[in-house]
């Protein structure tokens, strides 16, 4: 698997999100990769940022923590 970049930062992905995105029936490598290169950037909080991707089915929403060297993804959800 080739790495994943954003914004010049190593993206990490965790278990628990890899686990989430199977719950809610999103495509983990497919729909999550495309979600963080060409989603929208919203930023909240001290550390906290979101790739939102708009879609047939709602939303694709991976949110993280954005560390000085890397963005490490939590969790991934489906929204409206």
């Amino acid at each position: 698997m080739k790495s994943l970049y954003s914004q010049n930062k190593k993206v990490w992905i965790s278990v628990h999100a890899i686990t989430q995105a199977r719950a809610r029936r999103i495509a983990f490598p497919d729909q999550v990769y495309y979600t963080i290169k060409s989603g929208k950037v919203v930023r909240f909080g001290k550390h906290g940022i979101k790739f939102i991707k708009r879609g047939r089915k709602g939303s694709i929403i991976c949110i993280g923590e954005d560390l000085s060297h890397a963005i490490v993804i939590k969790t991934v959800a489906r929204g409206n």
